[in-house]
């Protein structure tokens, strides 16, 4: 498979809502999801739009394919900005569970490889937060594997 050429790759798409002041639009294309708890996902942003603000509940490496990804890490507590990174097409980074940050693609967006792993309990991986911190929704293994059956 061609990650970058793949016509008959099923994407969703994520569009932004009335709870958020930031444009969200980024879409999502399932590659693999194993009873073992790994996951490998593709996450592509629209030009300057963002996902949703989230944390990372699993252990979590990506790798950008294209464009540019701009995070910006946010202290949970306190809602302040811990600092910005631009990442750049080649970049890879790998994080333990726990990070949380709001992600948005660049000038010409972004295309990012993730790679998830979630092998204990529920098999959760990422919870959407509102900007106070409150959790909308939580992604888990469990309801991937229930869906692709």
């Amino acid at each position: 498979m061609n990650l970058l050429n793949d016509k008959t790759l099923k994407w969703k798409r994520y569009t932004e809502g009335d709870d958020f002041d930031y444009p969200i639009d980024y879409s999502d294309a399932i590659l693999d999801a194993r009873e073992d708890g790994r996951l490998e996902i593709l996450v592509k942003w629209e030009p300057n739009c963002y996902c949703h603000f989230h944390r990372h509940t699993a252990e979590i490496s990506s790798l950008v394919l294209e464009g540019e990804l701009h995070v910006t890490d946010i202290d949970i507590e306190t809602g302040k900005e811990l600092g910005k990174r631009v990442r750049v097409a080649g970049d890879f980074v790998h994080k333990e569970p726990g990070d949380v940050h709001m992600e948005q693609g660049g000038a010409n967006g972004a295309l990012v490889l993730f790679n998830l792993y979630a092998p204990e309990g529920e098999g959760k991986l990422v919870e959407s937060l509102k900007k106070d911190g409150t959790i909308i929704s939580v992604s888990t293994m469990e309801r991937i594997l229930r869906k692709r059956k």
